[in-house]
This record gives C-alpha cells, structure tokens and sequence, in this order.
C-alpha cells in the first residue's frame, strides 16, 4: 500500500513531527495558501467589480418608491438587489480574508475598509426594499406571481417578508424604533466595558507555581487545568471579580430583559422568547421541547458528575472540577498529510461524492494551512455564492487541530453543496442547522478514532472530549437557554430582575443540573453575569440543538445505510429552500419532538458507561 493510500491509522501519528511556522507569507509554500484567485484573478477584476457594485446600488435606489408598482418593477428590484448581494459578497469576503492572510499588511487592510464601506453604503441603498413589499396586501403581490413567470423563483423569498407584516409597525413608529437602535445596544456596550476593558482579576500561579495574569482569555486554559489548585484560583479570581459588580451588571441585565419584553410587545408577539424565533421560523415549542428533553435526562448528567468525582478522587466535586480532564491529552503529533488521510476515513460513511469533494478541498487550494507572522488566528470556513468556500487554519499538529480541520471542512462541505444545488436567494443556512455538519464530522472523526485504537489512554481521551463536548454544549447551552427564557417570563410578569433574584434563579438551575455539591458553591451563584450571549437573547439554545441534531444524524448514518446517508446529503443540499425544522426532519431527526435529544443524550449515557469500564 502506497502512503497515500486510505487505511485505517487510528490514532497513529508521526513521532517528532513539529508543524512550521514562517516568518513571513511569501515563505508559505504555494500549495499550503489558499487560492483567492479563484474568486478575483487580479486586482483590476477586484476594482472592476467594486465599480459595478456601486452602480447596481444606484440603481437599486433610483427603484425607491416605485417597487410595488407593477410586476416588472418588482422583479427589476429584487434581481438588483440580488446581484448587488452577489457582488459583495465577493468582494468582501476576498478583501477580508487577504487581510487575513497578514494583519499588519496595509495594502489588504485598506482593501477590507472599502469592501466595508460598499457594503454600508448597499445596506442604505436597499433598505427600503422590504418595507416596501410589506406596504402592499398578499392579493396584490399573488396578482404580481402570477403576471410574471420569473417572479415564481422568489415567491418563498416574498412568503418570508410578508410573514413581518403583522409585526411591522406603522412609517412613524418604525422610525422611532430604528432611532431607538442605539440605546438599546447600551446594556451590551456596558457589560462589555465593565468585564472586557474595566475588570482586574488579578494574577495565578500555574502549574509550576509561577504568577501569570488572570483574564478572560487564559481562563479557559487554566479552568481546564490538570492541577485542581489553579482551577480553583482561576475560578475564583474571575467569579468572586464579577460578584463585586452584581449591581452594576444586575442593572445592566435586567435592563437588557427589558428591552427584549418592550419591543416583542411594541411587535405583538406574544413574548421576548417568540419573537426572538420568529424570524428563523423556529416554534416556541421546540425550544421548550429543548429544555424539558434535557431536563429529563438529567440523571445521565448526575453520573457523569459523579465518574468524574471518583475519577478525581476527590471529597467534594466543585464547580472547578467539571472541566477537569480525565487523562492527559493525546501527546502524537500529526503531520498535515496524516490529518486529510484520518478525516478521509471518517466521513468514508458520507460516500464517495462527499469524500471527493473533501479531496478537492485538500488538492485545489481552499484551504490555508499554516501559521505566518501576523496571520489571522483560529479557524474558520467562509467564502461566497458562486466560487468554492474557503478555510482558514492555523494547523499545529495535535489531535486539537486534525479535529478543527474536521470540523471546518463540515462547513465547508455543507456550504459547497448547498451552493450546487440552490439559487442564489436559497443558498444560504440558518444558525439553527449551520453546526451540524461541522459536529457530524467532528463526532465521525471520534468514532472512527475510537475504532482504530487499543491504546486505554486514547481511549479514555477521546471518551472524554466527546462527553465534555456534549456536556458543554447540550447541557450547559440548555442550562442557560433556561435562565433566559425564565427571567424573561419574570419580567414579562412585572417582577423585577435583582441580583439576587438572578443568584437564586443560577443557584438552582446548578444544583438541579449538577447537584448539591456543585450548586451549593457561594461563588458560583453570580456566574450569570459573566456570560456576554445573554445580551443577545435566545442565541446560544442553538448550540444545544445543533449538536443534538448532528449526534442523531450520526447515529442513525452508521446504524444505517444509503438511505440515511442520501438524506443527510439532502439536509446539506437544502440551504433555507425550507424552514431549518422542516429540512432536518426530512433527514430523519423531528426537532419538533424530543427525540433527537433523547437520542443524542442515550450516546452521552452510553460513552459514559464506555468510559466508567475504562476508568475501572
């Protein structure tokens, strides 16, 4: 067998393999940078392109007033407003990831403020265009579909704004709402002043006993640490610094509680929480169903807390200890080739046309491999309609990284065939389905790991990553998505939201999740105030139900055959050609019902028995 040939590898890696890191771009090797000529081949097209953008912005304003007057002015406005789209995107996405490829360069950051400004500029330009289609009744627009035939491709796109109706205030009103944008961002902007700008926490002795600074940023490393001393400094110093402004962010929450249960009434929705959902189609019930799901499977997460107490052998399970690891991480290093060659095996389930394309990513230059000075830092998938996406990574050689290129590559796989197979105006996908295939690779990948490994120490490892994801992001998100939806309720009841109301309320959600012990920790109570998703509310339930989705997907791929994998294929096709619960349902997970929660959570069940045996 030739080395690029497909095996199984496991978890074998390549020993004293150190990832390079350049000096600077040029000397990244060719076929390690992404390709962007693929979206502008030189800068004149970039220039030419911008130009055109502009013009079709005019144009797209010189429609103002005069949208609903027939059906060709209609169609004239919406495939303006189209192209105008398709224009930036391109021209954004290209600026901002050249800029990304050097920070400190200024040629690129220059480019990246233009694109910014057009796109500004289009936003003012096209601004009118909805309320303009919601001044006219469904009679007149279903007179327009039916007058002209090209209009028909974007009858979903007008059954989605004429939804707003109801919802849209009168001229005047909207006008003072608009106004009132900026004062509804201060809660945010306060909160983000106090604990990313104003708040000290002071310093923390790591692991070998040396003082290092404490902030929001190292938190997550020393939370995480093997060595239950600088957990508990790290948590302390960030918690007990939070506590001394409850106050301060008590105000600056409720305040923002406020704003939400003001303008969901100013709307007519019937709460805060529904108006949040409204616009991605999503029923208030499926994010209850979320929370009573995982409500019923707490005793899963009550032995899970427990192994990992035993595990610790310590006396009283703190909250510092939740991110304890079980075992060290995986110490092989993995060269760039080994890591296409491992995620190519994992998604082997997905077929071959998704493993192609995963190929095609690996050989056609999407993807940016390495780290250079002043290069961007993270990971991402982006790119725009009509070009291939791209990825961006900073790939080290640990486990960690093979991971992330699994996990983008789920990003950008799904972005690639919902660009094949949808129209411009459908292409795109909403939050609520955006992390599945990026969690289904990410779990594939684990899976396939697992299979391939005798190795207890891997085992326990690997375990233990997928346990901590499910226990961070479907318990700990749904934990958070129940506060909110419950202060919420609080305030639309006229009860005020005090500190120490907000104390209570965390408290007992902990002590309900985790237990006594856990939720009896003084420290932990104000923890609410801390978290900077609840300034924009109702967001982070997606999470929980993203990865519910995609460990239920998984499970029925490999428990099934094609049929099962050609619906998560169409899952992928599907962009927002139907609303996100209608898509995953027919992939074969109802997220109207609790299933795919309870059957996510039966593999945390499962993986903890798995890792209790190993632990023995």
């Amino acid at each position: 067998m030739t080395e690029n040939e497909t095996k199984a590898s496991g978890v074998a890696g390549d020993a004293g393999y150190a990832a390079p890191l350049y000096e600077t771009r040029a000397e990244v090797p060719e076929a390690a940078r992404w390709k962007l000529e693929d979206i502008y081949a030189a800068p004149a097209q970039w220039e030419a392109e911008a130009k055109e953008a502009e013009a079709t912005a005019a144009e797209l304003a010189a429609c103002r007033g005069r949208v609903m007057d027939s059906a060709a002015s209609l169609l004239k406005a919406i495939t303006l407003d189209e192209r105008l789209d398709y224009l930036l995107g391109r021209l954004y996405s290209y600026a901002v990831m050249r800029s990304h490829e050097d920070t400190a360069a200024e040629g690129p950051k220059a480019l990246a403020a233009r694109a910014t400004q057009l796109s500004v500029r289009a936003a003012e330009a096209s601004a009118f265009l909805s309320p303009e289609i919601l001044s006219a009744d469904e009679a007149k627009i279903g007179a327009f579909l039916a007058r002209e035939p090209k209009l028909e491709l974007y009858r979903l796109m007008l059954r989605r704004i004429l939804r707003e109706k109801k919802h849209v205030l009168s001229a005047e009103q909207e006008a003072v709402m608009a106004a009132m944008g900026e004062l509804a961002g201060a809660p945010d902007e306060i909160f983000s002043m106090l604990a990313d700008a104003d708040m000290q926490f002071g310093e923390i002795a790591d692991e070998k006993g040396e003082k290092r600074p404490l902030t929001q940023e190292s938190y997550g490393r020393y939370i995480s640490s093997p060595k239950r001393r600088v957990r508990r400094e790290a948590f302390e110093g960030i918690h007990r610094t939070f506590a001394k402004f409850r106050n301060t962010l008590g105000a600056a929450y409720a305040a923002s509680v406020r704003k939400d249960v003001t303008f969901a009434r100013l709307r007519r929705y019937g709460s805060a929480l529904e108006a949040s959902l409204y616009g991605n189609e999503i029923p208030v019930s499926v994010y209850d169903g979320l929370v009573a799901a995982v409500n019923g499977k707490l005793p899963a997460l009550h032995e899970y807390v427990a192994l990992k107490k035993k595990a610790l052998g310590v006396e009283r399970m703190e909250p510092w200890d939740l991110y304890a690891p079980f075992t060290k991480e995986i110490k092989r290093t993995f060269s760039y080739e080994t890591a296409q060659k491992l995620v190519l095996e994992a998604v082997a389930p997905l077929g071959e046309e998704y493993a192609r394309t995963m190929r095609r990513a690996f050989s056609e230059r999407w993807i940016d491999v390495y780290e250079n000075r002043g290069k961007r830092s993270g990971a991402y998938s982006w790119g725009c309609w009509g070009v291939h996406p791209y990825m961006l990574l900073n790939y080290g050689g640990t486990y960690r990284d093979v991971s992330t290129l699994a996990h983008e590559g789920g990003h950008s796989i799904h972005t690639w065939l919902s660009n094949a197979a949808q129209p411009q105006v459908y292409a795109s996908y909403t939050l609520f389905v955006a992390e599945v295939a990026s969690t289904v690779n990410e779990t594939l990948l684990v899976e396939h790991l697992l299979g391939n490994t005798a190795d207890r120490e891997e085992k326990i490892f690997l375990l233990s990553q997928q346990l901590e994801l499910i226990r961070q992001t479907i318990y700990r998100q749904t934990l958070f998505a129940e506060f909110e939806r419950d202060a919420h309720a609080l305030a639309e009841k006229g009860e005020p939201l005090t500190p120490e109301l907000l104390n209570r309320m965390w408290s007992e959600l902990y002590t309900r999740y985790y237990g006594e012990e856990v939720g009896a920790n003084p420290d932990l109570a104000a923890e609410w105030s801390r978290i900077p998703h609840f300034y924009s509310a109702f967001y982070v339930y997606q999470y929980a139900t993203s990865l519910a989705a995609a460990l239920a997907l998984v499970d029925r791929i490999l428990a099934g055959g094609r049929a099962e994998r050609d619906a998560y294929l169409n899952l992928l096709r599907g962009g927002c050609s139907k609303d996100p619960i209608s898509l995953l349902r027919d992939a074969g997970v109802d997220m109207s019902t609790p299933e795919p929660v309870e059957r996510a959570l039966a593999v945390f069940e499962r993986k903890t028995a798995e890792l209790g045996k190993l632990l023995r």
